[in-house]
């Protein structure tokens, strides 16, 4: 059976929730999500998560930023890709205070950005890289990225960048089995106290 790759559309939010949670926490307990949302509960943050993904500021997980992989009509993986000059902080910010989440959201947003990186306005940026369990050698994430590239180097991006957890490994290799090459990595005692990873590495691809 061939995958498929769609872009999303507001019907998908329930399952881009459940894709971006999970991407989120990587193999950890909690995720930046939980700390933004300050609970662990799914049945609490998915629908948070739901509402974030149709908010009118247009953050980078607005539902209009990402691909959806379909094997044999099923959901099984997204893929988000926006540009930091469209989707910064600031609107990060709006669109969670559309969902509730207003002051109280501070603490987890200086953790979002202590490893600060000094992004290229004009990439573009990869996100919520995730697939569904049981579908994980089946090509999903490759299929989802080649795409991912394809439509970039045609629309004219010159690079692409993407954030990873130092100690991921296999996302790592992942990335540079695709042509990315690391930039910077970074180690942020901040982050380091939340999320028990050291920090984050910055890597990019030129076409």
């Amino acid at each position: 059976m061939a995958i498929e790759i769609r872009k999303a559309t507001e019907n998908d939010s329930p399952f881009l929730a459940k894709m971006m949670l999970q991407s989120s926490r990587a193999g950890k307990k909690d995720g930046i999500f939980d700390l933004i949302f300050n609970t662990n509960d799914d049945s609490k943050i998915l629908p948070k998560l739901e509402a974030l993904t149709k908010t009118t500021a247009k953050a980078h997980c607005n539902f209009n930023n990402f691909l959806i992989a379909e094997l044999d009509g099923k959901s099984v993986g997204t893929l988000c890709s926006y540009e930091p000059r469209i989707a910064t902080k600031e609107a990060f910010v709006d669109a969670l205070a559309e969902v509730g989440c207003g002051e109280n959201c501070s603490e987890a947003l200086d953790v979002m950005t202590c490893c600060d990186f000094a992004l290229n306005k004009r990439t573009l940026m990869f996100d919520f890289m995730e697939e569904l369990e049981g579908f994980i050698d089946v090509g999903v994430l490759k299929t989802l990225m080649t795409k991912s590239l394809l439509t970039a180097r045609l629309k004219g991006y010159r690079i692409a960048q993407a954030l990873v957890e130092i100690g991921s490994l296999e996302t790592i290799l992942f990335y540079k089995k695709l042509g990315f090459k690391q930039v910077e990595e970074k180690e942020c005692e901040l982050y380091k106290e939340k999320f028990g990873r050291a920090g984050q590495v910055l890597l990019a691809i030129e076409f």
